[in-house]
């Protein structure tokens, strides 16, 4: 039990910047399902930034952080019971880290159940600095395609959802030529891709290697540096900014000074450079070799990381190897056929006019249909790895059927071109992805032959506005509204919002089949009591 405050011993460490973005606060932190050393790192940067901790709880105390409500056992129950204070969850305190600023305290407060109980036990934890282990779940299908779709789990996603039609909002959220101006805000050329692009290759290799907390660190630094208005030629212009610690500092540094990391390069390092004799070098290049190989299988469409592993005990260590594998099914072996097309970002000039050309033919098979861009192209970068399309209609009815006519009417036009993923819902009687049609495949720019990824979703009326957030992006973003969603009762996708049912043991139950009403993007967010983000915004 945690002592009351009447003899709350201060850290002894005085505050380094009394004026930071903590000042004000008094804070307890619950120990409780917290590594001793996480804790300590927490309780430096809130003295650091103007911050006092308090060993134990008392009349002065402002906030009481903790992991989760059982984690509030710790603290006296009465004391809680009268408490006026704030009570959150850590997810806020690695947020306002991460961004560098103190966030909104509302979608991370935490319910004190005097009974004890913990309605969103296990959840909750999830959302610890958006943990590794909530960024490699399976069942994030609202942050649907920054984790690549294979084919092994390739699989509808979400139940049926039934939601009031309110077309009365179309002028609201539908009208996103009106979108245009915000989708097409032009976001300058990473000045720093010669950074960011080794970060991304260091993502892909701790992944096929399971450790994805490593990967997470540079997933999150990403972003950071993308957004920066300059080019980096000094590690002390980013020793200042959230996410870069001491390590991804030193990586920085030898980037600029050098052009290359040598990390990545012990990674990527040809075989025949290393020297095999003696056992223990023998088994760094067996470990090389499979990073390599895994991380290569894993980068083509449709093979995720348990067919990679497959494959390289087969004996496979290149793309060549993979050719004469007859266990590929049709959509992987297109995957390899296009593998370097694939892999080439699409200049934004060009997503837009093809964003054109998918909204002019569209309503030549279907007047009024509305047609938008997602991805990162609605959030504004200034290229795109594939294109996210996201359809529906006004009317709420007339999108059914549309998905089979409008891709042969793009075929006959030779822009679609092979046929990954297809799927048609919205007319059976008893409608199964909630009567969501979904099209995976290659197209063209108009005049050349390199092909591009493609993702087509038509969505009814009612549960646009969840698609159109899912489908926008990115996945950092999808993923806090997930766990937001989980932690307040209820399952979010790209379908809607549903009360979640109570399974056994504790354990998460299966969602209901009513979702939330929400005919806006906007509605969404405040029904999950998230501050709102425009598509510019959401590249977290």
């Amino acid at each position: 039990m945690a002592p009351r405050a009447a003899k709350s011993k201060r850290q002894a460490s005085p505050s380094i910047d009394p004026h930071g973005i903590f000042r004000g606060m008094v804070v307890f932190l619950c120990p409780t399902g917290i590594q001793p050393r996480r804790l300590q790192i927490w309780k430096q940067k809130l003295l650091q930034m103007g911050a006092v901790v308090d060993d134990g709880v008392g009349k002065r105390t402002t906030h009481i952080l903790a992991a989760n409500s059982s984690s509030l056992l710790e603290v006296d129950r009465d004391y809680l019971k009268q408490f006026e204070g704030k009570l959150l969850l850590y997810a806020w305190l690695e947020n306002c880290l991460h961004s560098g600023k103190r966030i909104s305290e509302d979608p991370y407060i935490l319910k004190f159940e005097p009974d004890g109980s913990d309605k969103s036990a296990g959840i909750l934890e999830e959302m610890q600095l958006e943990s590794p282990e909530a960024c490699s779940s399976d069942e994030d299908s609202f942050s649907h395609k920054r984790i690549k779709v294979s084919c092994e789990d390739s699989k509808p996603v979400g139940t049926e959802g039934s939601v009031d039609n309110q077309d009365s909002t179309y002028k609201g959220d539908l009208k996103n030529k009106d979108d245009d101006n915000k989708s097409t805000l032009y976001r300058p050329p990473d000045l720093n891709r010669n950074i960011t692009e080794i970060f991304g290759k260091l993502i892909d290799i701790y992944r096929a290697l399971g450790e994805d907390r490593r990967s997470f660190s540079y997933h999150k630094a990403i972003p950071v540096i993308e957004k920066l208005p300059y080019k980096i030629e000094s590690v002390d212009q980013v020793k200042h900014l959230p996410t870069i610690g001491k390590s991804m500092q030193d990586h920085i540094n030898e980037i600029v000074t050098t052009g290359k990391l040598s990390k990545l390069e012990h990674f990527e390092k040809d075989e025949k450079g290393v020297d095999i004799a003696g056992r223990r070098n023998l088994a760094f290049l067996s470990f090389y070799i499979l990073v390599r190989a895994i991380t290569l299988f894993g980068e083509v469409w449709g093979i995720g990381p348990a067919t990679a592993l497959k494959l390289y005990e087969k004996g496979h260590r290149t793309l060549d190897d993979l050719k004469n594998d007859d266990s590929l099914i049709n959509s992987q072996r297109i995957g390899l056929q296009f593998f370097h097309d694939i892999k080439k970002r699409i200049p934004r000039h060009e997503v837009r006019e093809m964003e054109m050309l998918l909204q002019k033919a569209g309503e030549q098979v279907l007047s009024g249909v509305m047609i938008v861009c997602g991805g990162s192209y609605r959030r504004g970068k200034s290229s795109c790895g594939d294109l996210d399309i996201i359809i529906t209609h006004p009317d709420g009815d007339s999108h059914k059927g549309f998905l089979p006519r409008y891709v042969q009417h793009l075929k006959d036009m030779n822009f679609l071109r092979e046929d990954l993923i297809f799927t048609t819902h919205s007319t059976e009687v008893m409608g199964t992805d909630s009567g969501v049609d979904t099209y995976f495949g290659l197209c063209t720019y108009p005049g050349r032959e390199q092909r591009h990824r493609i993702d087509l979703k038509v969505y009814p009326r009612s549960i646009y506005a969840f698609g159109l957030i899912a489908w926008t992006g990115n996945d950092v973003l999808n993923r806090r509204l997930r766990l937001l969603a989980e932690s307040k009762g209820y399952r979010l996708d790209d379908t809607g919002l549903f009360l979640a049912a109570q399974g056994s043991a504790g354990k998460r139950g299966p969602k209901s089949r009513v979702s939330v009403s929400c005919s806006t993007e906007k509605e969404v967010f405040d029904a999950l009591g998230f501050p709102w983000l425009e598509p510019h915004e959401r590249n977290l």
